[in-house]
């Protein structure tokens, strides 16, 4: 694995995100779910942008997820921000004594995560939140490269199996390996990859928690573990 760089990288890396055009067609619907808006938001300006990650630069903790949602983390700027997902998301890490607030508003509404730092496999909101595969390549050098500047990282959360293959992925592309078979996503599954635990979590969407698919309980559980590995 390389050498880690500093931690203040982690800002310019966020930089270089922010200002990628590299997928047409996602620069394309992000900039025009940006500028018609949806009616409740109308008065609000949408960051319209590619989404960078955040949290602690001293995370023991990833949190990988699939996309920013088109009206959450396009909108404001931030991922799993202003959206249910996120809502449920951290209102679990607020309970696992991770988050300092039980719910994520837009960037200016004072959430800390301690020990965490959340990301997605891809940056950009997509179409009907399916990146294309060559979209999703694009953006694997971005979580690639987080992986390598947080030095502290142990465990990887990975929400939904988009995010569980994203994960693996860019841990092969540092050269990790989890050795034999592609470990399978299920939720609460676990698998050794180099010096992490890969840990999967069916995605906090509104398909799987209205329907009771993922429960409060059961992703308490998922973070429980990861704090649970991040001390050992």
């Amino acid at each position: 694995m390389a050498v880690v760089p500093r931690p203040q990288d982690l800002q310019r890396l966020n930089e270089e995100i922010m200002a990628c055009r590299r997928c047409p067609r996602l620069v394309e619907w992000r900039e025009r779910v940006a500028s018609e808006r949806r009616a409740a938001f109308a008065a609000q300006q949408y960051w319209g942008r590619p989404v960078p990650g955040f949290g602690d630069p001293a995370a023991r903790i990833l949190i990988v997820g699939l996309a920013p949602a088109a009206h959450g983390g396009n909108r404001t700027g931030r991922i799993f921000t202003g959206d249910r997902s996120g809502d449920f998301l951290f209102a679990s890490l607020h309970r696992q004594r991770l988050a300092n607030r039980p719910t994520s508003v837009d960037r200016s509404d004072g959430l800390r995560v301690r020990g965490v730092y959340i990301t997605a496999v891809n940056r950009c909101a997509p179409p009907g939140n399916r990146p294309t595969p060559e979209e999703r390549d694009n953006c694997l050098r971005y979580l690639k490269a987080e992986m390598e500047l947080l030095d502290r990282l142990r465990v990887v959360v990975a929400l939904g199996a988009f995010a569980w293959d994203g994960a693996l992925r860019a841990l092969a592309a540092n050269g990790l390996g989890a050795g034999g078979r592609k470990p399978k996503f299920t939720h609460a599954a676990e698998a050794a990859v180099g010096p992490y635990t890969l840990i999967g979590s069916f995605h906090p969407s509104q398909q799987n928690t209205f329907t009771g698919k993922l429960t409060p309980a059961m992703l308490d559980q998922v973070l429980a573990r990861a704090r649970e590995l991040a001390r050992t």
